[in-house]
């Protein structure tokens, strides 16, 4: 029993909209136009959430906006020109495709591509550079051939500083 009851909470939990019951229009064809209306819209003060979701008073005063100029009679494409022209692009959850978005749409897959390529130029370099065999240095080859012919006499290692 408690089982069903965590999950009907969890599910009206996902559902929860910050919409105001003095905001609910009494037309419920208008009222699913504005709750479509108002998610496709983001708060300008939280940013991450559509006006439908945010208990910012901006984001109360957008909905209420978006529910009066349906009352008015207005389209939803006429509601979102008007406030697209209010507050520009970025109050649309998806903005649209155009000349002056591109950096929007791009930036990322961009910054993507950039850092894959510099992994991949970093690591190609890596593994060429540990490829190439590094030259021994002089003491270092007198001292392998000490080690390496046991008829030299040993006068020391260069650890001791080349004494007996």
């Amino acid at each position: 029993m408690t089982a069903v009851l965590l999950a009907v909470v969890a599910l009206g939990a996902a559902q929860a909209h910050a919409v105001q019951p003095d905001e609910i229009l009494d037309d419920p064809a208008l009222e699913a136009r504005a709750r479509e209306l108002s998610a496709g819209l983001r708060c300008l003060v939280c940013q991450n959430q559509s006006i439908d979701d945010s208990d910012a008073p901006l984001a109360k005063d957008l909905r209420v906006l978006v529910r009066e100029r349906l009352k008015a009679g207005d389209s939803n494409d006429e509601i979102m020109d008007f406030v697209v022209s209010r507050y520009g692009d970025f109050v649309l959850l998806k903005p649209p495709f155009t000349p002056h978005t591109w950096l929007l749409w791009f930036a990322t897959p961009l910054l993507f591509l950039a850092a894959a390529g510099g992994i991949f130029y970093a690591y190609r370099r890596r593994s060429r550079a540990a490829a190439i065999p590094q030259a021994l240095t002089e003491s270092e080859q007198e001292h392998l051939t000490r080690l390496l012919d046991p008829d030299t006499p040993e006068t020391g290692t260069p650890e001791s500083g080349g004494k007996s």
